[in-house]
């Protein structure tokens, strides 16, 4: 009887064993409004980008205009797989919610206001 219990116990806990990876459990909702820069992007560059992209930086992202010129350049940084040794931002990962609003931003045009 023990070795029924055992073994059901066992089965339960491996049946119930997920090993899902963070992309597929992560909020990827899509983006639906307009996004503008400085309602949606900027927050995002100044919590995760400006620490090693300030002013005087080799690649500063401290304005609009920054960002804006160098969209290409952060899509490829932000979406390379965790490991890559370009990723940004460094030590981390932006959310799939974060990297939405700058992939929905490029589609919307990069509008400012």
């Amino acid at each position: 009887m023990k070795k029924i219990l055992y073994l059901l116990s066992s089965a339960a806990v491996f049946i119930a064993c997920d090993s899902r990876t963070y992309e597929e459990i992560s909020d990827n909702t899509p983006i639906t409004v307009p996004v503008k820069y400085n309602s949606d992007v900027k927050t995002i560059v100044d919590n995760n980008c400006i620490g090693c992209h300030s002013a005087g930086s080799f690649k500063p992202f401290t304005t609009y205009t920054d960002v804006k010129n160098n969209i290409d350049g952060i899509l490829d940084r932000i979406q390379r797989p965790n490991g890559d040794p370009g990723k940004m931002p460094q030590g981390g990962s932006l959310s799939q919610t974060q990297i939405n609003t700058f992939i929905k931003w490029k589609a919307d045009g990069l509008t400012e206001n």
